[in-house]
Order: structure tokens, then sequence, then C-alpha cells
């Protein structure tokens, strides 16, 4: 669309496509993005060690979605849901789960994010996780955009819901806490990490930490080594622990130095969110497997409407076994390859890059194979140089419910926070 010497105009029914392709302009103002960062006193310099530390955390620019699109990622990410809650369903993603996967306390599990790659026929599901990161800290980036240009005023008018996106994510853990504790009052919250002032959304660790200390619910960010399971309680330090916003991957609690935690929450002792049933029900990647298989589904009594909707929506996805070898090596080009239990496209490979080196550790290991999906692109601008970069959309949700939409911008095989101009991007969803 535009640069600082040159503004084109794009009218209000310019496709998703043409904005992506065609509008680099940077939208971000980083003041008011600071303000949002730092709106308490507590958390003061925030922005600039972000700014510092992580460069590519967030981009300067946004992405646009189709309106038909953005309802279709909503239809999809329903339909899963009533699939999930079928007892054919549970059973067959639960018997291959360990025994820590079994409890069900009531909890569905928070932050939830279901990521799309977008294609002309719809978008199409490429994983589902059950701590997926960023939801604040998105909440914040989308708050802290401006119009670029007149021909833009449509996109960036005032969002009431955004103002009050951050309710939400704290009503969604006293849902949580209700669910399995009643009316009796949430105390305190610890977000547990393995050396949490180490990972790469740490500062989003801080933004929750505010958020629950706002609505008068004490709150920490714990190293899961630093709990104690005692007296038939959870504590850190002197101090007992109701709840705990689970952003661990080792998701079933299998570390030895998850064991405090992995005894208080078996016995019920802790509210854990999100816990190692919703992992087992919801991110296994072998759930694709069963969402990709229509004749399975249909003799699960699901509508036709829904089969309809995950037809269209989730890539097929077959299991990586020996037997098998042969026929992936030979149609690996048409397909991406994920272990089961991966997260962050961590040992994740596009199979027309694969190795026989790499493809013998495939087929000892525990994968599936998905159907290649190529991402999207989206023109930016960097130090005046245009670039293509590819994004994904990811719908953060919570019992269903699509709470916010955000992409994430990067150049490579996978997603990642190492590319320039890239980083997380608000949703701009066009008008019909």
């Amino acid at each position: 669309m535009t640069t600082q010497e040159t503004t084109v105009t794009l009218p209000v029914n310019s496709s998703a496509e043409t904005l992506n392709l065609g509008c680099f302009c940077r939208t971000l103002n980083r003041a008011r993005l600071r303000s949002y960062i730092e709106s308490d006193p507590s958390l003061q310099g925030l922005m600039q060690n972000i700014v510092q530390t992580r460069p590519h955390l967030f981009s300067s620019t946004v992405v646009f979605l189709s309106s038909e699109m953005a309802q279709q990622i909503t239809a999809t990410v329903a339909a899963i849901e009533r699939v999930v809650t079928l007892p054919a369903y549970q059973a067959q993603a639960l018997a291959r789960a360990p025994a820590i996967a079994q409890h069900a306390f009531g909890p569905v599990g928070a932050c939830m994010g279901y990521d799309f790659h977008l294609r002309a026929g719809g978008p199409k599901l490429i994983e589902i996780n059950t701590n997926a990161g960023g939801a604040l800290l998105n909440t914040a980036l989308a708050r802290a955009q401006q119009t670029c240009c007149a021909a833009m005023d449509w996109a960036f008018i005032p969002n009431a819901r955004l103002d009050t996106l951050e309710q939400t994510f704290f009503d969604m853990f006293l849902a949580e806490w209700r669910s399995q504790r009643g009316n009796q009052p949430l105390g305190s919250v610890v977000i547990v990490d393995d050396e949490p002032a180490a990972q790469y959304l740490a500062p989003e660790f801080e933004l929750f930490r505010q958020l629950f200390q706002r609505h008068g619910v004490a709150a920490g960010i714990v190293d899961p080594s630093a709990l104690a399971w005692r007296d038939g309680r959870l504590w850190h330090l002197d101090a007992p622990v109701d709840m705990v916003y689970n952003r661990l991957t080792d998701f079933y609690l299998s570390e030895p130095a998850h064991q405090a935690l992995k005894n208080a929450y078996a016995a019920g002792a802790v509210v854990l969110t999100p816990h190692p049933h919703a992992h087992a029900v919801y991110a296994d990647k072998r759930n694709l497997i069963v969402l990709s298989e229509d004749d399975l589904l249909a003799a699960w009594g699901v509508s036709a409407a829904d089969r309809s909707l995950l037809a269209a929506g989730v890539p097929q996805t077959r299991l990586v076994t020996p037997d098998r070898a042969d026929e992936l090596w030979a149609q690996r080009r048409q397909l991406f390859f994920k272990p089961v239990a991966g997260f962050g496209a961590k040992a994740a490979y596009r199979g027309d890059k694969l190795t026989r080196r790499v493809w013998s550790e495939i087929l000892a290991g525990d994968f599936v194979a998905q159907a290649l999906v190529p991402p999207s692109e989206r023109l930016i601008e960097v130090d005046g140089v245009l670039a293509d970069l590819k994004f994904d959309i990811r719908a953060y949700t919570y019992a269903g419910q699509v709470q916010l939409l955000a992409a994430r911008m990067y150049a490579g095989q996978t997603t990642n926070f190492r590319t320039q101009g890239g980083g997380f991007a608000p949703v701009i969803v066009m008008p019909r």
C-alpha cells in the first residue's frame, strides 16, 4: 500500500490476500504498546527488556483475514470441541495416555490455541496447543495499532472488545477454579515453568502475575523445583498454593523436578490448568489422525455438518509406522512430519527437506505425517527493503469459544521468533 514516500489507495473491498501482499505500512505505535505492557508500576522497564532481549517478538504491522476465513476458523474449533466430548473419542485418546492424564477434576484447560494455515479452500488446522502462549502479549499489541493512511481508517476503529479481553482471560481462570472448587475463594496462583526467567515468553508471565494481583489474587512466578508437596497441600515457600497456571512442556509431569506438582494434581489438592488430561484429548498429534478420518467420525455419530467442517479444515494425518515407511518416504514431498507429543515446531520437518539420517530418526520415534499445507505470505518492509514472510493464524480459545485471533510471521521452515520484521502480529478481520 504505502511507504513513507508513496501512497497507493486500496479500497475497503480489497481482498485480505491483496492487502497482505500490498499493504506493508508500519501500524504499531510503540509508545502506546509500552503503555499497555507497563500498565502497572510493577512492570516498569518490561518493554525495554523485550526490545533488548526479544527484538523479534512483535511485528510492526498487521495481518488481514477475510470474514469468511474467520468464521470458518470459529466453526472448525466448535466442531472439534463437539467431537472431543464424545465418549468414543475420549476413550481412544485416553487409552494411549499415562495414568496422570486419566484425572478429570472439572477444569477444561485455560489458554487453548488452535493454529491454522490459510489456503484458497479455507483455513487448515496445523495443530492444537494446550498451553498456547501469547494471549496477553497479543492483546496489548492489538490495542497499540494506529492507522497508516486515510484509506485504511476502517481497519483501525476502536474495538471495545479488545479493552475487555484482560477481564475475559481472568474470568477464564476463575471459571477453571470454580469448576473444581465451587464458590470457595481463589486466594493464590503460581505461574509455573522450568527456569521461568529464561523462557522466551517470560514477559507474559509478568503480565499474568499482575493481572491476577489486580483482581486481588496473590500471584508468583515459580520454577516447579521450588514447590513442595506436604500435609496434603502444594506449597511455595511457606504459603499454600490454590491454583497453578501451567506453562510446562512436560505435559504429563514425568520429570523428577515436577514430582511435587504431579502429586498435588493427582490428589486433587491443587487446581492445575492446563493439565495432562487436556493434553491427552486435545494436543497429542495422534488426535489429528482421528479428526481427519471421516468414516470413523461417521461411525461415532458425528453430524454430517461437523464432518464436512473437519474434512475441509483438518489435513489428512497418518501415524508413521515401519510398515508405511516406503509409502511415506515416496510421498514425503507432500507431507510434514511431527512428533506426537511435540510443541513449538520442535523436531518437526518438511518432507521435502528430509535427509536419510533424519528419516531414520523419525522412523525410530513417535511421529505423525500430515498433508503439507504451505503457509500464506505477508509482504512487509524491513529497513526500506520488501520481504515476503510466512504466517500462521492462532485462535486463542476457552471452552470452544474463540477469544482472540493473532498471527505469527516468520521466515524459514517452521514458526519462530528469529526473523527480522516477524513475530506476533494483530489480525484485522475484513468487513463483508
